[in-house]
């Protein structure tokens, strides 16, 4: 099969920061599905990986990453129950596993969903990373509860993102919260807006523009950007008993002790936790990605494609993973094989 992948880690405007290659075609494991790939997407962990992964080595095999994949299911190990030949599905993979960059991929049944029946390939691969890792900070860290928490407030911070902007939707849309979301950009603000904000603040002032709209605390913070650049900020503004999750991990010590006066929690949130470490749990991903795909399905939420690109080619990814270091992305990048 063809395959994207690299062999050391190099800057994305080197010719060989991506390659094209030939390798075999994976077998599926007892509980495994060998998906024929038809849509992936791109995502900030792909670069991060690309870029520290093989540094300063020469790997003898190409990498293979990327963790967003729409497909059809070609085979089926023989425990598997949950799928069967022909489906079509979608998923967010392991990372400890080969990625979807390729032409096929095995993959544990129990972290692949259905894919949403009304949703185009590349809008489809566009949803499952940043759906489970929103789905989870919500429900599964803070755990919120729509019944009880319904009309409390969140801040959601780094709201064009890929994770912001399918989080904003469920927070809007199925949390019933009141959704205040961070942008900088008139562009930005405004696909802020589309997703179901009712506030957009800049996040470059970021206690100023939340208390002049109206807001002297929050009930949550969601961190999507920089845990370290915005603590202080999530500190002042969560109310006292609140409760803050962030994706972005931490190269300093987070100042917890600064929450203790208002007994208020931290979580983080990995998407990968269940997969890594196959939690007893771990099929909830496979749940939480078919209630995704009812939700599109009925339109109560959407898909966040921005850009699509054809063909599993090297210069595809290159120009994907360009765009996403540069920080200016809105929603997520599609590329259609």
């Amino acid at each position: 099969m063809k395959a994207i992948g690299f062999k050391t880690s190099l800057s994305i405007t080197e010719k060989e920061s991506f390659i094209e290659f030939e390798t075999q075609k994976p077998i599926p494991g007892a509980g495994d599905l060998l998906v024929k790939i038809s849509a992936v997407s791109v995502n900030p962990v792909d670069y991060k990986i690309r870029q520290n992964s093989a540094k300063d080595t020469i790997l003898d095999t190409p990498k293979i990453i990327g963790w967003d994949a729409v497909g059809i299911v070609e085979a089926v190990g023989e425990k598997v129950r949950l799928f069967e030949v022909g489906d079509p599905v979608f998923y967010a993979g392991d990372i400890t596993k080969q990625g979807s960059n390729a032409e096929y991929q095995i993959i544990d049944e129990r972290i692949v969903g259905k894919k949403p029946t009304s949703l185009s390939i590349e809008e489809a691969a566009a949803i499952p990373l940043t759906g489970l890792t929103a789905w989870e900070i919500l429900f599964d860290r803070i755990r919120i509860d729509p019944e009880k928490d319904k009309g409390k407030s969140i801040l959601i911070i780094g709201g064009a993102g890929g994770v912001g902007s399918i989080a904003i939707q469920l927070a809007k849309k199925v949390a019933g919260l009141t959704v205040i979301a961070t942008a900088s950009r008139p562009e930005t603000m405004d696909w802020c807006k589309q997703q179901g904000a009712d506030f957009v603040v800049n996040h470059k002032d970021l206690i100023s523009s939340v208390r002049e709209a109206g807001f002297e605390y929050v009930d949550f913070i969601l961190d999507f950007v920089d845990t370290n650049s915005y603590w202080d900020a999530m500190v002042e503004l969560i109310k006292p008993q609140g409760h803050i999750a962030s994706i972005t991990g931490s190269s300093d010590p987070v100042a917890l002790n600064k929450l203790k006066n208002k007994s208020a929690s931290f979580s983080w949130e990995l998407m990968y936790t269940r997969s890594m470490f196959e939690t007893d749990d771990i099929q909830e991903q496979h749940n939480i990605l078919n209630k995704i795909a009812d939700l599109l399905d009925d339109g109560t939420l959407k898909t966040t494609l921005k850009e699509t690109f054809i063909g599993l080619t090297a210069d595809n990814f290159k120009k994907a993973h360009e765009l996403l270091e540069s920080g200016k992305t809105i929603g997520k990048i599609a590329i259609k094989l």
